[in-house]
């Protein structure tokens, strides 16, 4: 008596659910759809600025109002490019008037795989050694994980960190330090 009820419970469920389906109602796709055309009329032109008259003769070309995008990287010589990114004090943090920098340079490794580059990571003379090499690889770290966001292959970078032992500036003021507190970018 198990089974047949098991059974009877089986054709129950899937009698529902046959009810339920043939109670939907079917989507029309028949003429319910509006559709664009893109045959340019008369009207069309003259909304353009083309006169009444312009597009209405036979076999005249539709102009497009879409501007064309050039989507081939830019190359500009790989000495002519600027290639240092500076940070604010205790910060690896690419600030917006650098993002160009990191932008060409990623688009560089897109357009030729073969290319290498180390970011080399520096910090100003304040702070112990072991604090300014982990800054100065935070910051190095930084900017490759911007290049491969915009598509850089990340074996094609290295970063590398040498805190305050290469300043770039040996002197101890404000404007010394901000030169310091780096990131370059050269090539392999």
């Amino acid at each position: 008596m198990t089974g047949l009820r098991g059974r009877w419970t089986t054709l129950l469920l899937v009698g529902s659910a046959l009810a339920l389906a043939a109670c939907s109602t079917p989507v029309k796709l028949d003429g319910e759809v509006p559709v664009e055309s893109r045959t340019p009329t008369a009207a069309d032109a003259a909304a353009a600025g083309g006169g009444a008259g312009a597009g209405a003769g036979a076999g005249a070309a539709a102009q497009s109002q879409v501007a064309s995008v050039n989507l081939a990287p830019t190359q500009a010589p790989a000495d002519s490019i600027e290639r240092i990114v500076y940070f604010d004090f205790d910060s690896y943090v690419i600030k917006n008037e650098y993002r160009p920098i990191v932008e060409t340079h990623a688009k560089r490794l897109t357009a030729d795989r073969n290319l290498r580059i180390v970011v080399e990571g520096h910090t100003d003379e304040r702070g112990g050694r072991e604090y300014n090499l982990a800054l100065g690889q935070r910051r190095a770290e930084a900017v490759v994980r911007s290049m491969t966001l915009l598509g850089a292959n990340p074996a094609q970078l290295e970063a590398v960190s040498f805190g305050k032992e290469r300043p770039a500036v040996a002197e101890s003021n404000e404007r010394a330090w901000a030169l310091n507190r780096r990131a370059e970018i050269k090539d392999r």
